[in-house]
């Protein structure tokens, strides 16, 4: 049997142990302090020592100090292998954190405790992003098992602060350890795909997050004359952005959606009872926009709306920038790791994946700004950040091939 085979049998023989990694995974919460929780640290120490005993002899901890959390610090871990060739290595770039469950009573279990059911795995996290987590794990651990040296150097990253704009994470690695780096590498984020793993994203819009907070004056909610009501302000302002729409109407056919995208999201509680009328109201926007618009452009149209409410309802309204990130040139279409990756996962599932551009938010923004060719792509659903997120179970096996493809230089 060639040691490829070889390797793809070890990695079908992991399923239980596949199954079982996640279900760890998912009891260990690692939510950013932003979203109420204290970090990555626990979880990360956690995978570190799944990495020791698996056999990975390789493993470095780059550190991005952050008080807010008890540890003080938001850990990034890069695990190693060395490969027969120097030329060039492989990164799998996957996220520790994960994203509130939300409301709870939509779950089927605990979101925290994992399970397997019908070919799934469930859990908060299974999808995003500890599927690709753990059968990149297992890619390069079949090699270790099998006593056969990688083609390539294997780099399997497990960053910190996806979630909420990899400031601790993926721009900490790449701003303070650029020296990890080479152009010859093919950088891989398995964070966005489709069922039949049919698309590689090369591509993302720019992103901008809003808060809005608009100021009245509070007041007993019988005597509506002594106040101004920054909550009927506000909402008179979120009608209005989808006016946003409208005015920055291009497509570019490359991108899913293929238009830019302004959304209010999230709503902070303003007062606590029902007999008072608001005297501040905060809400957030969410902007995903074609690199043909500069965000600036968009931040003045806002302003303009904003002014028209602030005449109209006597109130002030403040913007602040959450996140503000201009669109990076995209990974070119035939860029090495692109056919790298289209021709593995034809080999494993039969599939020829096109390009396309996304919404953006995962962590290849940060390395296209510098200059990095990076590829995302993974054979998943869109369970994620939904009540019941699951993965299936056959997906993270086909992915492990995949990237053990890729370890291996064929």
């Amino acid at each position: 049997m060639s040691d490829l085979k070889r390797i793809m049998k070890r990695i079908d023989s992991y399923e239980d142990d596949m199954v079982r990694l996640q279900i760890e995974l998912s009891a260990i919460p690692a939510l950013a302090p932003e979203s109420g929780g204290d970090g990555e640290y626990e979880k990360t120490m956690f995978l570190k020592k799944k990495l020791i005993d698996f056999g990975f002899g390789e493993i470095e901890s780059i550190d991005a100090p952050d008080t807010r959390v008890s540890s003080g610090l938001r850990p990034n871990l890069i695990a190693r292998l060395k490969g027969v060739s120097d030329t060039g290595g492989v990164w799998i770039f996957t996220h520790v954190d994960i994203v509130p469950p939300g409301e709870i009573s939509l779950w089927e279990r605990n979101p925290f405790q994992g399970y397997r059911k019908d070919g799934m795995v469930y859990g908060l996290g299974t999808e995003d992003n500890q599927q690709d987590l753990v059968a990149s794990i297992f890619a390069a651990r079949a090699f270790l098992d099998e006593g056969v040296a990688p083609g390539r150097n294997v780099n399997l990253a497990f960053l910190a602060d996806e979630e909420v704009g990899s400031r601790f994470g993926m721009e900490y690695v790449v701003k303070n350890r650029s020296d990890l780096f080479s152009e010859s590498d093919l950088l891989i984020a398995p964070d966005y795909g489709d069922e039949q793993g049919s698309v590689i994203e090369i591509a993302e819009k720019s992103m901008l997050w809003l808060r809005l907070k608009t100021s009245g004056r509070q007041c007993h909610a019988s005597k509506p004359q002594l106040g101004r009501n920054a909550f009927r302000a506000a909402s008179h302002l979120v009608v209005s952005l989808n006016d946003l729409y409208n005015i920055f109407d291009r497509s570019d056919p490359i991108y899913r959606p293929d238009i830019s995208t302004f959304e209010p999201t999230k709503k902070e509680a303003n007062v606590p009872n029902v007999n008072t009328i608001p005297g501040e109201d905060i809400f957030y926007l969410d902007c995903r926009v074609l690199p043909s618009y500069q965000l600036d452009q968009i931040c003045g149209e806002i302003r303009k709306m904003a002014d028209d409410i602030e005449k109209r309802f006597d109130v002030k309204i403040e913007l602040s920038p959450v996140q503000n990130c201009q669109a990076p040139p995209p990974t070119p279409a035939d860029a090495p790791v692109v056919i790298a990756l289209q021709k593995a996962v034809r080999e494993v599932y039969c599939v020829s994946p096109s390009v396309v551009g996304i919404g953006g938010g995962t962590v290849a923004a940060p390395m296209r700004k510098r200059g990095y060719p990076i590829a995302v792509w993974s054979r998943i659903g869109h369970t994620g950040h939904q009540p019941n997120e699951h993965c299936l179970v056959s997906n993270m096996i086909g992915n492990a091939k995949v990237y053990a493809l890729l370890f291996s230089g064929v």
